[in-house]
């Protein structure tokens, strides 16, 4: 299977305004000032070049960021000349459509692809209308191709279908007047993505891009272990197969069909040393390296791919891991809601179709805020917020400072402890579940709540939209039976198994406490004499009512034990019952100021 683009798009970045400043960026190699066909020996200029530059612009994660995001997940850290980072404002799709439109300036050969996780977790703008707005953004960016990412099935396969094929929302309906929703411009890919029922690919595998000629070949990978991240009723009737096996698969198809040089988007993703966005991921002289998944699974594909654009993680790297037959490939990251983008140029050889691994340069470069904003976004992003106002501005509650959640370097998280107690609080009445304790995954805390808002109000009031920025999936609760052992269990969990390597912290509501201590291995991190709930020991033959969202329910995350649960009552969803926690616990006069997140002592 193969396909062209489904537009011609040359015209249009011609005439694109690109305007403005250009990005700031980190060179992981020199960068060419722009793409061309390079001539080889005498008399070229009457022949066709042998090699031509073709850009590569990516990203990924951008999850539904139309705004630039707020608190510390609308900075990049930069590392600086003598050696110290600086926090750079970063982000939105009015500078990354700039961003990307000046990239293209003097780049004949120009393709962008994206790594998955474009959609889902968004904050209201977007999610309040089932991410519409962000294809539509996409579409106008000129995207050409993407991988699916975990979060592209939070809703499942039916309405990824609809994101890619458009028709309005099923429930919902068409969200404007007159206009009906014409899906994504852009192919998304599902290559190890499987109905059980045919077996086959939910979405196509992979997609051609041709141009005078030239030809890339793109396939597309989510994390086989999506359905551990997914709630269970988003992947229902799917398989996730193993990465490196379905690329390489698929890989000797392209080549089959004479598609030399190819490109990987994996959903997938790795750990660098360093959280500055521009250090040298090459260089163990400056604490350079990744490590993490991404590195077993460039080492296990196969040579005939020449690139990894990946995501997943949220970081920033252009590394180099070295292919099975041991030479070096690049392997990609532009850490997340669009703060960063990357450029490579892949040098391709019309005489074998295929990419000189040695002329393949890359660089991470900022979207910088001080740029002319896109005016098409502008416009984009006020038709839409429009008709997100009369929901999006209503008054939730109010905080005396940020409260932070995403942003926060500890791994009690200072809105995971309210968050949690708004649960407890929502779910403890005897008829509404009777939970005795309320657990939250770190993973569904989106951002922070910032006091000020970019551009909006300065008096610490929390709005709608900013909190279901911070828990957007609107999850229900449940409220489970389960007993002490298996209480005990799930906080090991957190720190074993498959959340040894990076764990998973449990955000706890106000009565749970104990010690980690980080200073062991596995579960003998949870100090299991520590745990106290209501300053009692837990009891493991003891059965405890337990709040928790339905993805944690599921045992999602890694949690198996929390899975475990019996007897189980279906709540409110968790934005109702954090809404509800903030009316009733704030005010104008009164509002609510970060907890000392001192739940869980960590030994270290």
């Amino acid at each position: 299977m193969s396909a062209t683009p489904q537009k011609n798009r040359a015209a249009r970045r011609l005439l694109a305004a690109a305007a403005g400043l250009a990005t700031v960026g980190a060179l992981a190699a020199a960068m060419p000032a722009a793409a061309h066909d390079r001539g080889h020996g005498p008399g070229h200029g009457h022949q066709k070049p042998s090699t031509v530059d073709v850009q590569l612009l990516s990203f990924n994660d951008l999850h539904g960021n139309l705004e630039p995001p707020a608190g510390s997940s609308g900075t990049v850290n930069e590392k600086q000349a003598d050696g110290t980072t600086k926090a750079i404002p970063a982000g939105g799709v009015e500078y990354l459509a700039s961003s990307l439109r000046t990239a293209r300036k003097g780049n004949p050969y120009s393709v962008t692809a994206a790594a998955g996780d474009l959609v889902g977790a968004s904050p209201l703008l977007s999610g309040l209308f089932h991410d519409e707005p962000t294809i539509e953004a996409l579409n106008k960016m000129d995207l050409d191709v993407t991988s699916v990412g975990n979060h592209e099935f939070d809703e499942g396969a039916v309405e990824l279908a609809r994101l890619q094929n458009g028709g309005c929302h099923p429930t919902a309906g068409c969200y404007e007047r007159g206009k009906k929703f014409k899906g994504a411009d852009f192919p998304y890919l599902a290559a190890n993505v499987t109905s059980e029922k045919s077996g086959k690919p939910v979405l196509k595998p992979y997609t051609v891009w041709k141009k005078n000629g030239v030809k890339i070949g793109f396939i597309g990978v989510t994390l086989e272990g999506t359905p551990n991240i997914v709630t269970a009723e988003g992947v229902k009737g799917l398989k996730f197969h193993d990465e490196i096996e379905t690329v390489n698969k698929y890989a000797k198809e392209l080549d089959r069909q004479g598609v030399k040089s190819i490109v990987a988007l994996i959903h997938e993703g790795g750990l660098p040393a360093s959280s500055a966005y521009n250090y040298d991921c090459d260089s163990p002289a400056v604490g350079g390296g990744v490590s993490g998944p991404i590195v077993d699974i460039a080492k296990g594909i196969s040579p005939k791919v020449d690139a990894l654009v990946t995501g997943h993680t949220h970081n920033a790297y252009v590394c180099t891991i070295p292919d099975p037959a041991g030479k070096p490939r690049l392997v990609t990251s532009a850490a997340s809601f669009g703060r960063l983008y990357t450029d490579t140029t892949l040098t391709y050889d019309r005489r074998t179709n295929d990419i000189v691994r040695t002329g393949v340069e890359s660089a991470n470069h900022i979207v910088s805020r001080e740029q002319p904003k896109a005016a098409d976004m502008t416009s984009l992003i006020t038709r839409w917020n429009t008709l997100a106002a009369p929901v999006a501005n209503t008054a939730q509650g109010f905080i005396s400072a940020d409260i932070n959640g995403r942003g926060a370097t500890t791994p009690e998280l200072p809105l995971g402890d309210v968050i949690a107690d708004a649960q407890l609080a929502g779910m403890a009445p005897a008829d509404k579940g009777g939970a005795q304790v309320a657990f939250m995954n770190p993973g569904g805390i989106r951002s922070d709540l910032v006091y000020q808002a970019s551009g909006a109000e300065g008096d610490g009031v929390v709005t709608y939209g900013e909190s279901f920025t911070v828990q957007p999936f609107t999850n229900m609760m449940n409220a489970v039976d389960l007993t002490g052992a298996q209480l005990i269990t799930a906080l090991q969990q957190q720190v074993s198994g498959a959340n040894e390597a990076s764990p998973k912290i449990l955000q706890i509501s106000h009565n749970l406490a104990y010690t980690l201590d980080m200073t062991k291995t596995g579960a003998a991190r949870v100090v299991t004499d520590s745990v106290r709930l209501n300053g009692e020991a837990i009891d493991p033959a003891k059965t405890y009512r337990v709040a928790m969202n339905e993805f944690l329910a599921g045992g999602g995350d890694g949690f198996a034990a929390l899975g475990q649960g019996t007897n189980k009552l279906v709540g409110p969803s968790d934005l109702d019952l954090f809404n509800a926690y903030l009316a009733a616990n704030s005010s104008a006069t009164a509002p609510l100021a970060p907890p000392a997140a001192n739940r869980i002592t960590v030994v270290r």
